[in-house]
């Protein structure tokens, strides 16, 4: 059972427009001389806004979660401690990065002073397990104990190498993506260097005579890690972010000596997303869910994710515009909400700054991972999700549920997501009108396969659940956006045949704020700014929900098809900056048979700020019923249905007099008392006094309905002594 809502956790707290410090008597009219004027009274929002742009984040913006050490080397998982395998390779052509002079190579790395090469493997064993100076603290141990709370972690990693492959990098680089275009007259494009890896350790295990009893020789997975760059972390910075075309790439970034040497071939070649990058560029290996990473690479939680619990990437491509011909433009899915999608670089600096090595900025402080993804890897325990079903919300009535930041465990009855399943009568989960993805960037219905009766189950998109959840700035969360909260749409099946938003998304975020958030992903050389796509991650940088008026998001969300109201109605931290907000959903075609009810009593009055501000505050009583039928859902949710959510109004009679709330929704148990604070302010050359009205209504039965008045006068303004 969850911990229940109640008077006091959600009773009202003061939020001022003024430091508690200045809340005393100030004299009344003008200021004196040399001294200025006080600042006008401002009701401030109670949940504001505030994201930022992960180019400007610095490892200054990390903080830890309260009360845990994840990233103890010497910590063991409950349930499940991998085992992985590093093998660490070099080519003819490229030796490790990590071994060259401090920032001597063609792309400014290493970053630290040289190793030599047999260190090599012992190094990046130590930068992914071991809290250090190279890596800021932050290892894969502490990312998966930490999305796990402590059931999932690494218990071994073993380390072997360095080998060196047969093939030059170029020979493995240029083989995906149509670059078998640029490879060298005399050379064949086509390694494999998984295969390749694999046979020269398994080699080196034979000559030692240590067994190999599978293919992985008992380990989980092979973590292969090779010299140079991966080409995901490069394309663009030594690309079209330092060239403005193909043909002012100047020698050095094209083919060398050693491969051209007539200088024949062109200096760029094919690559992934557009047209072209740099030749030197295009030769390093893409990395891929086999878990290999280059010396670049900070995505090996996001490759772990794939290869232990065979969840797919959700991420789009929003450089379509800039193919050879255009593609249309897919809005992202989840964008940096979720490891799994492009929140894989949400670390410091971002996605432009995955070139460095050893790799530990953008990127390596990767997003924590989303409700559904959670569930998938069964890493989140049922008891902390508070699950619920559409159908069964019509005839319960509304559930209201206190919901922790995601970072952090709330105990065995504390709730970390709710989820809505979209069930109910009908062939289609989601009822949400099919639309035309290749013409509609938005569109998330798309059908494919689709057969036009109403009653074939095939016209399903996957869509088959609402979650919402609570992220908050910290942990591997420190370099999301901004903290809030996420309501998103989900498959629990991804469906790679029905790439309902153009592409393979199983997450769906709600944008709180869908306008173009009108940022420049870079300048090029000669100054021409290119801005962030449509399709761009960082257009759902402000897709958080915040709490309260004027906060600059949005605080409820309305799905007319799937028949579901989403409320945020308050937001709280606690002593140890723990984040949580009250959160509620409804059903648009039911409230439950209970009776419904509210009493507001008389206000206290306060003063704020003498002549200008003062404050009343005024009971809210749920006098309705507890809920008399709580069957239907998956979660014993009978202490989540039985509170009532109220939206408020309030008015002001006086001339020159404005009554403002800072939040336009409440919640109570049935029979318990919140407060409702009104904030009264008055212009210079206003009334004497004024009557300010409360009006609240129950969301649930619009006819129980209450107004209550309160006299505000000059002398209310003053504050008590």
């Amino acid at each position: 059972m969850r911990m229940s809502l109640n008077g006091t956790s959600v009773a009202r707290r003061w939020r001022l427009g003024l430091a508690a410090a200045a809340v005393t008597t100030l004299v009344v009219g003008v200021a004196g001389a040399g001294q200025a004027a006080p600042p006008d009274f401002e009701v401030q929002p109670i949940d504001p806004q505030n994201w930022k742009n992960q180019y400007d984040m610095t490892w200054d913006d990390w903080t830890d979660i309260p009360g845990t050490e994840w990233n103890d080397p010497d910590a063991v998982p409950s349930v499940r401690g991998l085992r992985i395998a590093l093998v660490a390779v070099d080519f003819p052509d490229q030796p490790f990065v990590m071994t060259q002079e401090k920032q001597s190579d063609l792309f400014g790395n290493p970053q630290i002073d040289p190793i030599s090469r047999d260190e090599v493997p012992q190094f990046y064993h130590d930068f992914y397990m071991v809290p250090n100076e190279y890596n800021h603290g932050r290892t894969i141990q502490e990312y998966w104990m930490e999305q796990s709370r402590g059931r999932l972690g690494v218990s071994e990693m073993d380390v072997f190498g360095a080998y060196q492959v047969p093939r030059n990098l170029f020979e493995y680089g240029l083989n995906e993506w149509g670059q078998t275009s640029a490879c060298p007259e005399g050379f064949t494009c086509n390694g494999n260097l998984d295969r390749d890896v694999d046979t020269v350790w398994k080699a080196d295990l034979a000559a030692k005579g240590i067994p190999c009893p599978d293919n992985r020789c008992g380990y989980d997975v092979i973590l292969r890690v090779y010299a140079g760059y991966d080409e995901t972390s490069i394309w663009q910075e030594y690309g079209e972010m330092m060239f403005n075309t193909k043909e002012d790439i100047p020698d050095e970034w094209g083919p060398p000596a050693s491969v051209d040497p007539d200088n024949s071939m062109p200096n760029w070649a094919p690559t992934r997303y557009v047209e072209w990058t740099s030749w030197r560029a295009a030769a390093q290996q893409w990395g891929l869910s086999s878990i290999r990473q280059a010396e670049s690479s900070g995505t090996i939680t996001h490759e772990m994710g794939h290869f232990f619990f065979s969840i797919g990437d959700n991420n789009n491509n929003p450089f379509t515009n800039r193919q050879n011909p255009p593609q249309p433009f897919h809005r992202v899915g989840s964008a940096p909400w979720d490891m799994m999608d492009r929140g894989s670089f949400n670390g410091p600096g971002g996605h432009h700054m995955r070139w460095v090595v050893p790799p530990n900025m953008g990127g390596w402080s990767p997003s924590g991972l989303m409700v559904r993804n959670k569930e998938h890897a069964q890493i989140l325990p049922a008891e902390n999700v508070l699950d619920v079903s559409r159908d069964a919300l019509a005839s319960t009535g509304l559930v209201v549920d206190e919901v922790t930041a995601r970072a952090v465990d709330p105990g065995a009855e504390g709730t970390s997501g709710i989820k809505v399943r979209l069930d109910g009568p009908g062939p289609v989960p989601d009822r949400t009108p099919f639309c035309d993805a290749n013409a509609d960037p938005f569109c998330h219905t798309d059908p494919v396969d689709v057969d036009p009766s109403p009653t074939v189950v095939n016209n399903q998109t996957g869509w088959d659940t609402y979650t919402l959840e609570v992220v908050d700035r910290m942990g591997f969360d420190s370099f999301n956006p901004d903290s809030g909260v996420i309501i998103a749409k989900n498959k629990t099946n991804e469906r790679p045949a029905r790439d309902t938003c153009g592409y393979n998304c199983f997450n769906w975020v709600i944008d709180a704020n869908p306008q173009d958030i009108g940022l420049v992903d870079f300048y090029k050389p000669d100054g021409t700014p290119v801005v962030a796509t449509i399709a761009d991650h960082r257009q759902l940088n402000d897709a958080a929900f915040k709490a309260g008026l004027n906060s600059g998001s949005e605080y409820e969300y309305v799905d007319e098809h799937n028949r579901l109201h989403f409320y945020v109605i308050d937001v709280e931290r606690d002593d140890e900056g723990v984040l949580s907000y009250t959160l509620a959903v409804r059903s648009l075609d039911g409230d439950g048979a209970q009776e419904r009810g509210v009493e507001l009593g008389e206000a206290d009055v306060d003063g704020i700020r003498a002549s200008q501000a003062a404050q009343c505050t005024f009971p809210l009583t749920n006098t309705g019923e507890e809920a008399t039928n709580t069957a239907g859902h998956v979660s014993d949710a009978g202490d989540e249905l039985n509170n009532d959510v109220y939206r408020l109004s309030v008015d002001s009679s006086g001339k020159g007099w404005t009554a403002e709330l800072d939040n336009a929704l409440t919640t109570a148990r049935a029979g318990e008392t919140v407060e409702v604070p009104v904030y009264v302010t008055r212009e210079p050359t206003a009334a004497r006094n004024t009557t300010v009205t409360l009006t609240a209504t129950s969301e649930s039965d619009p006819s129980a309905t209450q107004q209550v008045t309160c006299t505000v006068a000059v002398k209310d303004t003053n504050p008590r002594r």
